[in-house]
């Protein structure tokens, strides 16, 4: 698994579920956008403040969360898709 450095985030994309028109028609994977909702798989250490004070990260492991949508850089592993993201892409956590 991987380990994010500082105030990273490794997110776990949730997939939507199976979109439907207002007509009733389907909407295929290829037409769908990317998702931005997901959950925490791992966090970093946290953010270093010029004066070398460590900052703690406000999201934690198991989490779900929503980020930006061009935010992180995505990964696959193990047949699950993945976006590691700055904690700044997060933009709120699902409570």
């Amino acid at each position: 698994m991987l380990k994010p450095l500082g105030d990273r985030v490794l997110v776990e994309i949730l997939e939507e579920a199976e979109q439907k028109t207002a007509g009733g028609l389907f909407v295929p994977d290829s037409a769908k956008e990317k998702s931005q909702r997901g959950k925490v798989v791992a966090v970093g250490t946290g953010k270093t403040t010029d004066s070398g004070v460590k900052v703690a990260l406000e999201v934690k492991e198991g989490d779900t969360v929503y980020f930006a949508k061009y935010g992180g850089t995505e990964v696959t592993l193990e047949g699950k898709n993945y976006s590691i993201l700055a904690e700044r892409d997060i933009l709120a956590i699902v409570e």
